[in-house]
């Protein structure tokens, strides 16, 4: 049997009510157990406002609605933080704070909130043992529940492109999970191995209204493309945002190692799209470098990646995270990424309803937002 990928095409006016339909056409109703609770995990890649890089508050808002619609009461939001994002900011600033009081539903941290236990796969680790010395440490919270991915659709500079897959890196691995960079790929699989072990149910619903080109998940370039994508196969719906992004899926290491090892397939003549017609949709995405990256693939990946030990596992990781933390949102942002903010924010029609979402989420909170004081 080929595994199913629900795409369709939206617009702003009907966004909600469309992710209704993706997520009935992607089988959400069947992929989950109702009896379980289910946890939301959103996406920040960036705690600043930037189209593609995000969950969105539409795509948000529409998987709670759907959720609701089909039964799945029991909601919760379970956020994480990084070593460059602050998840606090993020929820204000991205708009979250809208949809998750609109709707009443709570958040858990997974570096506060959370107790982390011991866990031991059943599967033979490509990656995980080695890194973490064969302990291995999962958020306990996550046992027994259901997960609803909430990634976005763009390109990024270790791994080509990032989606459902990479979403669990943040959720599962504490924050040290920069110790699995070199191994990033492989780490991918094993999270995905470790999910269908833990977890009750799977469910990816990806936001492509905008996606990103570029050095991602962060320093992109927007391109509008009124496009969501929804599936119980994390392998499939990564592989098919792939190909819509101009890449051939199976030459991504983490998809194609995934495919062999059986968790889903990223083969698209394995994978039956349903939904709206979007063969007339021709990109043909970079991802290219950054500052960040370049230095990232240096010691990740280059010459001196026999001395990781010493820059990463040692206080000397922080040199690399305030410099990251300078780049991105003191040079970058400031510069270049602010101005393509606010020319979505004002050019697009997907801009304009962020900014609905913005007037709403002032009136719930009664906080103003910050970023409009800059249009």
């Amino acid at each position: 049997m080929k595994s199913k990928v629900a795409v369709i095409r939206t617009k702003p006016e009907t966004v909600i009510e469309d992710i209704q339909r993706l997520c009935e056409l992607g089988g959400l109703g069947e992929s989950l157990d109702k009896s379980s609770q289910t946890i939301l995990k959103d996406n920040i890649s960036w705690h600043l406002p930037f189209p593609g890089a995000n969950t969105t508050p539409w795509q948000l808002e529409g998987t709670v609605v759907a959720l609701r619609n089909m039964g799945f009461e029991n909601l919760v939001a379970v956020e994480n933080n990084t070593v460059v994002t602050n998840p606090f900011k993020g929820e204000k600033l991205l708009l979250f704070d809208v949809v998750y009081k609109k709707y009443g539903i709570p958040i858990l941290y997974n570096f506060r909130d959370i107790k982390w236990v011991h866990y031991e796969p059943k599967f033979k680790t490509h990656a995980l043992h080695k890194v973490y010395d064969g302990n291995i440490f999962l958020p306990e919270f996550f046992f027994g529940k259901n997960i609803v991915h909430l990634p976005t659709m763009k390109t990024h500079i270790y791994t080509t492109t990032t989606g459902a897959m990479k979403n669990a890196f943040g959720g599962l691995l504490n924050t040290k999970r920069h110790y699995t960079h070199t191994w990033i790929h492989e780490t991918l699989v094993d999270l995905l191995h470790i999910q269908k072990e833990i977890h009750t149910g799977l469910f990816a619903i990806m936001d492509g209204t905008t996606s990103g080109e570029g050095p991602g998940p962060r320093t992109m370039i927007p391109h509008v493309t009124n496009l969501m994508l929804a599936s119980s196969d994390m392998v499939a719906i990564d592989a098919v945002a792939a190909k819509l992004m101009g890449f051939d899926p199976m030459s991504i290491k983490y998809i194609a190692l995934a495919t062999e090892d059986g968790l889903g397939t990223g083969r698209p003549d394995e994978i039956e799209i349903v939904g709206d017609d979007v063969s007339d949709l021709k990109l043909n995405y970079k991802v290219g470098d950054n500052l960040a990256s370049m230095v990232g693939d240096t010691l990740w990946f280059g010459p001196l990646k026999w001395a990781q030990w010493l820059f990463f596992r040692t206080p000397v990781v922080y040199i690399f995270v305030f410099g990251s933390f300078i780049y991105h949102d003191y040079i970058w942002y400031p510069l270049v990424g602010r101005k393509r903010f606010l020319s979505w924010l004002k050019e697009t029609d997907w801009g304009k309803l962020m900014i609905k979402y913005a007037e709403k989420q002032e009136k719930i909170t009664g906080e103003k937002v910050q970023w409009t004081k800059y249009l």
